[in-house]
């Protein structure tokens, strides 16, 4: 039977080349291909500066890969996890490209946490192995003794500034440096969206969350990173940003991109950061309010001249307009950022306005009070009315929750489903963080949905505040809030009322919370006082608010 004819149309798709993609077109973004080329490129460049120690990008590429070489020998490979309880150091910025060189994920640990929340987060990740400090040996210790399952430690011993604490492992960073090849092999990921790094958030409600990079973000986040900073080729950043607060940032990797030069500080002290722009020709500089408050209160005899204008890219809450003043008359630029863990670190930027500057100084301090415009590699930010997931109308007064969309969002929580859901329900992710919009674009932070108090950088949870102070037998209320403080942009301010009868001390209040509190959630105000509450029994914490305000 003879074949039937159709009318059947070949259909073509638009611009349709016949081929799909291949290796020659197409290449996972991961930002592991920026140290590469600066190695390649700038062999001889100073990449690191520690003390006395120089590195150049060639030797930062080959103990990067040997540190990759290392840890596949102990069978490290792709999805594992390796720990590191690191300073600013160098081998934190290697740990940012030999771990994930192998296709495993780097959980780069806040070393200023107490035991059992590191005894978490080493189980929960589930590190094979751990590299950590001396300094932080005590700490590392008692989190070990609560694992029922040990990772393998690996002691660094920083030469340049010698530690005393106790060596926790059968082996010593350098000596497993060089059991590994300078020349390993290493491989690009497999697919842009695979984990490269796991940050914990502070605990809010119960234990912290598991904040999942990928590949793709930090590759785009050095990008914007290089715009919002205004890094040109050959930049030189002073680490006064902890590495380990969302992964620095991505810093680590940003100044790969840009041939830049990393000098490492292990403490920040401002003798310290002077010395170093003075003798490095430092360009700039990243943290919280409290390193602009170590400069500004330098004293003399640590204050140094310095050759280059330096910009300061700062999170958290705004500084006051006498101290953005100082920092310029000091000879600092002064960038205003904000973001979360789980975009990255910053990724909205005060975009400065040169007509700003002819403002009086009120209208100027509200300009810079606001925290800005979305990041080149965010797709969206909006502040929005949570429960219609409308925007809210740009007028600077309607409040709504400010929301991230965009590839510089967190891949999800960690063996947190539900979480996760929560969190980027609706095609955008929730900050908690609630604010307005103005009819320029620009954003503005009014309050915390879930109490979360930032001082010196560092989140932390009024909850979890709570509940230790709570312990103790002679408390019957307590609520934890933010008091402003000129030093930290903020410290928990505890209101505290006892049950009747009751004869306590704030200084007894207070060493009860030291045994159960990491050092820098401490509450610095105690207040004894009947608390104030709605008629339902709930606390009102904004009267609270007002109060410590006034303290």
């Amino acid at each position: 039977m003879a074949a039937q004819k159709t009318n059947r149309k070949t259909v073509t798709k638009p611009f349709e080349t016949g081929l799909d993609r291949t290796a020659a077109n197409f290449q996972p973004l991961t930002p592991l291909s920026f140290l590469e080329r600066t190695a390649r490129t700038f062999p001889k460049h100073t990449a690191i500066i520690h003390g006395r120690q120089r590195t150049d990008y060639a030797t930062f590429y080959a103990r990067s890969r040997r540190l990759a070489s290392a840890l596949a020998k102990q069978g490290i490979a792709k999805g594992d996890t390796v720990a590191v309880m690191l300073a600013n150091t160098p081998p934190m910025l290697e740990a940012h490209y030999g771990i994930p060189m192998l296709g495993a994920v780097l959980n780069a640990l806040n070393t200023r946490l107490d035991a059992a929340s590191l005894a978490f987060m080493l189980e929960h990740g589930g590190a094979k192995i751990l590299i950590t400090d001396r300094e932080f040996s005590a700490t590392v210790a008692a989190a070990l003794k609560l694992l029922k399952k040990k990772p393998l430690v690996i002691d660094y011993d920083d030469r340049e500034f010698p530690q005393s604490g106790a060596r926790l492992g059968k082996i010593d960073y350098e000596k497993f440096l060089k059991s590994g090849d300078p020349d390993f092999a290493w491989k690009m990921p497999d697919d842009e969206w695979d984990a490269i790094a796991l940050n914990y958030t502070s605990g809010t409600t119960g234990n912290p969350k598991g904040v999942v990079y990928h590949h793709r973000g930090a590759a785009l986040m050095c990008y914007g990173n290089a715009l919002a900073g205004t890094m040109v080729e050959h930049p030189v950043l002073l680490w006064t940003l902890p590495m380990f607060h969302c992964n620095g940032w991505c810093m680590p990797w940003s100044l790969s991109a840009v041939a830049g030069t990393h000098v490492c500080l292990r403490w920040v002290r401002a003798g310290a950061i002077f010395d170093a722009l003075a003798e490095h020709g430092v360009t700039h500089l990243c943290g919280a309010p409290i390193v602009m408050s170590t400069l500004v209160n330098a004293s003399d005899t640590e204050r140094k001249s310095f050759p280059l204008k330096v910009r300061f890219m700062a999170a958290a809450a705004p500084p006051p307009e006498s101290t953005l003043a100082a920092m310029a008359e000091a000879g600092f630029d002064v960038v205003h950022v904000y973001g979360l863990t789980e975009v990255y670190g910053p990724a909205v930027v005060n975009e400065w306005h040169e007509e700003w500057n002819a403002l009086d100084s009120a209208d100027r301090a509200a300009r810079k009070a606001r925290q800005g415009v979305r990041y080149v590699p965010l797709e969206a930010l909006a502040v929005l009315n949570p429960k219609t997931m409308k925007p809210v109308p740009a007028d600077g007064k309607t409040i709504g929750e400010v929301m991230f969309r965009g590839n510089i969002v967190m891949r999800g929580y960690l063996k947190n489903p539900k979480a996760t859901k929560d969190a980027l329900k609706g095609g955008w992710f929730h900050s908690g963080d609630l604010g307005v919009m103005y009819p320029d674009g620009y954003i503005q932070l009014k309050d915390r949905s879930k109490d979360i108090i930032i001082s010196g950088g560092e989140n932390i949870s009024s909850i979890e505040v709570e509940d230790a102070i709570a312990k103790h037998p002679s408390v019957l209320f307590v609520a934890v809030v933010a008091r402003p403080d000129a030093k930290w942009g903020e410290h928990p301010c505890a209101f505290v009322e006892l049950r009747p009868g009751a004869n306590v001390s704030e200084a007894e209040i207070a060493e009860f919370a030291r045994a159960r509190l990491a050092k820098f959630k401490l509450p610095r105000t105690i207040v004894f006082a009947d608390l104030p509450k709605t008629s339902t029994g709930k606390i009102q914490k904004f009267l609270l608010r007002e109060m410590a305000k006034s303290l």
